[in-house]
Parts: structure tokens; sequence; C-alpha cells
């Protein structure tokens, strides 16, 4: 998400970079051309129009005037604004209330509110254990949870929601056929004081469009429940529709957050620009895809950064904390300290690498990601290369994978044939585990600073003195 405008707007503030000073024709110019991209973002024009006025005025002022880089002050003030457009802080799930807390979950139908209320579920369920520091506040706690799908007229959305409650381990309400949603809401307000359970998560019905129905039911459900959070799930996919969404069930029930799902799609931004604005009610959560852990804080100021192209460090460190295991980490450097790293090391690493979100996720949260991504392009680097080279280790036998030197010719046919790539492809993957194995090697040997000398030293060039 965001790649287009992080282009767009990329290249309106490296001609301000380049200038030494700026007059108010230039800066008139720049604010045309991010009105212009963010208006091809979806973001709804109000809140483009409120935008620009905000920012001109401070964008001309005499602070950028004096500023020793007025090009880099500018884009500090859009960075302000767009930090504010979005929500200014985290806003964090509201569980302070007596058990069982109810959080209602609404939306559209195929927005992602099944799978939302199960990564829900599984994130209250899980509590610190296992999870990224960024998740405090309503994460930082272990809690009893239970679902209950009020969804009677999707065909098995009630069986679903089962399913998810199975594979997250997150307890459900028992199905009982031709219950009514009200009727379920009791039940399950009932069973959940009953058993103890400290947040109740109810999945309500979508339709394909708004209507009068749709709204008349959600509304009555929540003047039941009475819930402490009504969370509005939007797909992110869906731009300035998402908004309009939005503002029709914010008209009618009293949501207090929005989940953005499908944020790690090729979407425009939009809708997660516009949301906050339109609405007056912050983005809580995004979805940043398909397994149950690929939930995530909506931080404004990353989101901001990150169309800015200054990267994401924060959230990637966070993400490389939340994936690694520290006794695997350590146990992978004690044998690279030996010069031992055979192919199960670098399976391993692969499957890292993966779930961090693999390499375009990566350069996505890294200062210049537009620049990154374009280097990935020209160099040709495709992602589908992790799972073949997955495939290629899987298809070895424990022994090959210990001592890769056995693996000759006839041993590489079989390989590339277990796992459907060719000969070449074995080849290119054998040779880049014994490239790593050197380098690791020569920095046991040398040590690390000595390496680093090495290093900088191979790479000045011919005729400096060394």
């Amino acid at each position: 998400m965001f790649e287009g405008l992080s282009k767009r707007l990329g290249d309106v503030f490296d001609k301000l970079r380049g200038r030494g000073a700026l007059s108010e024709a230039d800066v008139d110019a720049a604010l045309r051309e991010v009105r212009t991209a963010l208006l091809e973002a979806d973001v709804a024009l109000p809140v483009v129009r409120d935008f620009v006025d905000s920012v001109r005025p401070k964008a001309i002022g005499a602070d950028v005037i004096r500023s020793v880089t007025p090009g880099q002050m500018v884009v500090k003030i859009v960075n302000d604004h767009l930090v504010e457009m979005l929500g200014g802080t985290v806003s964090d799930l509201d569980l302070n209330a007596i058990p069982p807390v109810v959080i209602l979950m609404v939306g559209l139908q195929g927005s992602g509110k099944t799978t939302s209320s199960a990564k829900i579920g599984y994130r209250l369920s899980q509590g610190p254990m296992g999870m990224a520091a960024e998740f405090g506040g309503s994460f930082s706690v272990k809690r009893r949870v239970m679902m209950a799908s009020l969804d009677t007229r999707r065909p098995a959305a009630q069986q679903q929601l089962k399913i998810l409650g199975e594979q997250t381990g997150v307890a459900t309400l028992p199905i009982v056929p031709l219950e009514m949603p009200l009727a379920i809401t009791r039940r399950a307000l009932e069973t959940a004081r009953r058993e103890g359970f400290d947040v109740l998560i109810l999945d309500t019905a979508g339709r394909l469009s708004i209507d009068e129905e749709l709204m008349k039911e959600v509304a009555d459900i929540s003047a039941l429940a009475k819930p402490k959070e009504t969370l509005l799930v939007a797909d992110a996919m869906t731009g300035q529709d998402a908004v309009n969404v939005a503002k029709a069930f914010n008209e009618r029930l009293a949501v207090t957050g929005i989940v953005l799902t499908r944020v790690d799609g090729d979407s425009r931004g939009g809708a997660a620009l516009s949301m906050r604005a339109v609405t007056g009610r912050p983005v809580k959560l995004i979805g940043v895809g398909e397994k149950f852990d690929a939930l995530e804080p909506f931080h404004p100021d990353r989101i901001a950064s990150r169309i800015l192209g200054m990267g994401d460090i924060v959230s990637l460190v966070e993400r490389a904390a939340e994936t690694i295991d520290k006794e695997d980490a350590e146990k992978l450097a004690a044998r690279v300290r030996k010069g031992q790293f055979d192919m199960d090391d670098l399976l391993n690493q692969l499957r890292q690498l993966r779930k961090m979100g693999g390499l375009s996720g990566l350069m996505g949260m890294l200062p210049g990601a537009m620049q990154a991504k374009a280097a990935m392009s020209k160099a040709k680097i495709d992602e589908g290369q992790l799972k073949r080279q997955e495939a290629v280790i899987l298809a070895m036998t424990p022994k090959e994978r210990r001592n890769p030197d056995v693996i000759h010719a006839s041993r590489k046919k079989r390989i590339a044939k277990g796992s459907g790539v060719q000969v070449q492809d074995v080849n290119k993957l054998l040779k880049q585990h014994a490239d790593m194995l050197k380098m690791m090697k020569r920095v046991n040997k040398l040590g690390e600073k000595g390496f680093m000398r090495g290093l900088g030293g191979m790479m000045q060039p011919p005729g400096f003195p060394r």
C-alpha cells in the first residue's frame, strides 16, 4: 500500500531538496502536485483540500525561508500534517470495563470481519508471551476470550468462525440452528458472564452494500450488547468506497475505531488517509497478512514516514523481535563461530526472512524504500526465489543438508526434479551457501574489525592509498 503515492511524493520532494532557496511559486507548484498525488491515491477531496490549506501557510512561512535546507523543512511540515491527518497517536483498544467486555465487529460483507475477529481474539488470548514490544496496552495482558457469530444470512458464516476459533484456540459460542441474531447475542452475553470470560467478540452480519435492514439489525444488537468497542472493519483495497461506508456506519452507530484489512495489498492508500478525517474515529488496527498474528496497531507517525520514503525502522526492529527466537539466534551464532553453517541453517534463515514479510516487505520499512525497490526490480530479484530455494533444500536428504559437499551431478538432478527447478538453480543455491560459509570463516579468522578493514580495502578504488 502507498507505493504509488510514495513515488509521486518522492518525485515532488526531490525537486524541492535540490534547490537552495524556495519561492512562494515553488511551494505552490509543489503543493499542486501533492494535491494531485493525494487525489490519485483515492484520498477524499475535502480531506485533500484541508490538508493543502493547512500545509501552505507553514510551507511559505519565515521558518522555511530562514532554514538552511528549505526543501527538507517543507518535507517535515508535510510529514507533521500527515501524522495529524492519520490521527496523531496510536489508539489502543479500550477494554477497561466490568467483564465480559464486548467488542462489536461491524462492516460490509467481504470486508474481513470474521477473520479480523479471530485475529483480535488470538492476540488478546495470547497475552504478552511471544508478542512484539509494540503490542502494549490491551494486548499486554492474557485474557479469556469468547467469539460469537451473529451472521445467520451468509452460508457457513457461523461454521467459519467456529473453525477459526479451533485454529486459534479461542472459544466460540456453540451454534444453535435457526437462532436469530438478537437471541444469539443474549445467549452469548449470558454464557460469557456465567463462564467467566474477560472479552466477548460479536461478529455481525454484513451486506454487499449498506441498507436499512442491515443498519437496524446492527443498531438493535448494539443496544442490547452495549459494547465497549464498536470496530468498523473496512477493506483498504476498496479505496474511496471504504470511506463512504465508514461515514454511513458512523452516522448510525457509536463507532469507536476502525480496522483496516488487506493493508499488505496494492491499494492506493486513500482509505487509510481519509478515515480519521472523515469519521473522526481512529484507525486502531491494520491487517497486514493472512496469518493470525498478522495484525498491527496503527502508528500514524510510522505510516507517514513510510509514505514519504523515510522508512519505518522501529516497526522493522519490532517485527524482528517478534519473529526471531532469541534462543535459536544464539544457537546459530555459536555454530557460525565454529565455522558450522549447513543447509538446515540456511533453510531457517530463508523461512525467517519470509516470516518478516519477504524482501519487498522489509524494503518498504527501510529509508529510501522506493529506490531500494527500484534496484530490486532492475536486478530482477524475484520474491518467489525464496520459496524455490526452500523447495530445493527440502528435496535434499538429511545427510545432504548436513554436508552439501556430497551433492554431485546425479544428486543435483534428483534434487532439481524433486523441487521442480533446473539443475542451474541447485548450483546457484549451493554456491550461495558456499560463499556464505566462506565469509563466516573469514570473519572468525580475522575478527569482525579485521574483516571490516579488509572489506573496506577491497572496496577502495584503484590507486587509492591503502
